[in-house]
């Protein structure tokens, strides 16, 4: 294959992937599978682990890796349902304190994300122990705030974000949809044409290079952890709409979905590779797997069977493509 064949194939791979999926679910589903409300119903489903992932991708490409998301994810639902009872008025409220609610929920992920890019750049620690670490941290920091129970809250808008048919109606797809798509774009815009998103590129291909051309790298692994992190606060209050509660086993083991999102996209988990773009379809590769099989009626195992092959065959393709190219 020559030059040309490849970078095309590594550039559209994700998205032939994609609608080589849907092609083969359409085909062995019901014909409800490519309805519009179905289609609706999978982009609302790539909506958590989608805005997660855009995260992830920066801590990939940076050479890194956060197991502590799904926690961090059931941490910001309970921030956010804590936040709303101390505002309770036994009414449905209006516009600022949910708004308030769901800062204090990002603003708990970035300090997760801070502390876990301080330990791993001020005292070298490889990024799995670090945060194996978090993730038990905030996981147990979201039990001890919720008591170890669900957090139920009065009625309010953010309870809306996740919905399949919006209001007004015309926005088509729901609120998260939309959020989805306005943070690919400014996540597109970071990576490709700001000086940030080269560092993390920098960093990631080759860390003692990115040092000696001057790159302050604790710093930058300091800051892509942290608004990594921010992404995390956003989908912790999509999983809060989602689930209309503050739960603190909320997201368990949804960190792999999130890791696996970003690899089926492209993104090496040798550093130095990946997008947003192919992070969201890679997010949309794993809904898709899991209403079609849900459509055909394959029980939970089958479908964790089929994305575990998926993942190891994804990093498989991206080391014999490092292979090749040495």
């Amino acid at each position: 294959m020559n030059i040309t064949g490849k970078k095309v194939l590594s550039q559209f791979g994700p998205f032939l992937g994609l609608i080589f999926v849907f092609v083969l679910f359409s085909i062995l589903c019901p014909p409800a599978f490519t309805s519009v409300y179905n289609i609706k119903t999978i982009l609302t489903q790539s909506v958590i682990v989608g805005i997660a992932a855009f995260g992830m991708t920066m801590i990939i490409i940076s050479g890194g890796i956060d197991l502590s998301v799904g926690s961090q994810i059931a941490l910001g639902t309970v921030v956010v349902a804590t936040v709303l009872n101390m505002g309770d008025t036994g009414a449905e409220m209006g516009f600022m304190w949910p708004l308030l609610a769901a800062l204090a929920a990002i603003a708990a992920c970035a300090v997760c994300g801070f502390i876990i890019g301080r330990f791993i750049s001020g005292f070298n620690i490889v990024p799995f122990i670090v945060t194996l670490g978090m993730m038990q941290i905030a996981r147990g920091v979201a039990k001890w705030i919720a008591k170890e129970q669900t957090v139920t809250t009065p009625p309010n808008w953010l309870q809306d974000l996740m919905l399949l048919d919006p209001q007004p109606e015309w926005l088509f797809f729901g609120p998260g949809v939309w959020i989805t798509l306005i943070l690919f774009i400014l996540m597109t815009v970071l990576l490709r044409y700001t000086v940030f998103g080269r560092y993390i590129f920098a960093i990631g291909s080759n860390e003692q290079t990115a040092r000696l051309c001057g790159i302050p790298v604790k710093y930058y692994k300091t800051a892509i952890y942290t608004f990594s992190a921010f992404f995390t606060g956003v989908a912790s209050i999509m999983q809060y709409s989602n689930l209309t509660v503050g739960d603190p086993t909320a997201a368990n083991g949804m960190e792999l979905d999130i890791i696996a999102a970003v690899v089926i996209g492209g993104g090496s988990l040798s550093g130095g590779e990946g997008s947003a773009l192919g992070s969201i379809i890679g997010a949309l590769i794993m809904a898709v797997l899991r209403n079609g099989c849900n459509m055909l009626g394959l029980p939970n195992y089958v479908q964790e069977i089929i994305i575990g092959v998926i993942i190891v065959g994804a990093v498989l393709v991206d080391r014999l493509k490092h292979r090749i190219k040495a």
